[in-house]
């Protein structure tokens, strides 16, 4: 039995990086997908290669600050495949960065947008769905998002707009465990270590800083997507059925690295 089986999943920021990875995984598992993110022609990809392994999914581009976006996802998964079972809230971005008196107000609001209100935005569609989609108030459906370390176990110079967005989503993830989890929707935060994305490589971009992100962690590397498609697997499917509320580190021990 694959894990999605039949599940109906938005994955948002699939375009690239952790999306991307995780996207093509749920396939594989059975999931059919809604993906989203601004790029058209990297989402097309992504569907091709899905569809080219037998697959389902169907893609739209969108900006997922604007509430437009986020209702359009849930539309297109109950228009298409008659439901919605979980959703991967993934999308977001560093955001202006520096020390903080010099990041600008749109900057500020920019990056929260991204990376907190969007998600604020793709939960008020998605809990409906799900809770119709749901049997007798059990299992209705799986929220989950991505956040950080920054922010919540550490703090990093030149990162304040990112850090409380992030932050700010594990706040945001709790009260909706507590608001619904009596309906049957878990909601739960993946918080990846230093992974080997576009965005990250804009932070490690010479490799001396690449090799001083690599040493914070207790494992010495960093993650590939593959790897944190994996744990987003796992709390969406229901071998974690009992897990919500939390915020799950796949870190690679950075948080509790002090050598």
């Amino acid at each position: 039995m694959k894990q999605l089986e039949n599940k109906v999943v938005i994955v948002t920021g699939a375009s690239s990086g952790i999306g991307y990875a995780a996207a093509k995984l749920f396939a594989h598992e059975g999931a059919k997908l809604v993906v989203s993110a601004r790029r058209q022609v990297q989402l097309d990809r992504l569907v091709s290669e899905i569809a080219t392994k037998g697959g389902q999914a169907v893609a739209h581009a969108g900006d997922i600050r604007e509430e437009g976006t986020a209702q359009a996802l849930v539309e297109l998964a109950v228009g298409k495949f008659g439901g919605l079972d979980a959703a991967f809230n993934n999308a977001g971005q560093l955001g202006e960065m520096g020390e903080t008196p010099e990041i600008s107000l749109n900057g500020w609001r920019d990056t929260l947008e991204t990376n907190l209100t969007s998600a604020f935005l793709g939960a008020k569609y998605q809990i409906p769905a799900m809770l119709a989609r749901g049997v007798d108030g059990q299992r209705s459906g799986a929220l989950l998002f991505t956040s950080s370390f920054v922010g919540t176990t550490v703090g990093m110079p030149g990162m304040a707009a990112y850090a409380a967005g992030k932050s700010g989503l594990n706040g945001l993830m709790r009260v909706l465990a507590a608001e619904y989890g009596p309906k049957g929707i878990r909601a739960n935060s993946l918080l990846p270590g230093g992974t080997d994305t576009d965005a990250a490589a804009v932070v490690a971009h010479t490799p001396e800083i690449e090799e001083f992100v690599r040493g914070l962690h207790a494992l010495k590397r960093i993650a590939t997507p593959e790897e944190i498609a994996r744990t987003a697997l796992f709390l969406l499917s229901d071998a974690a059925s009992f897990i919500t509320g939390q915020a799950i580190l796949a870190d690679g021990g950075v948080s509790i690295n002090r050598t």
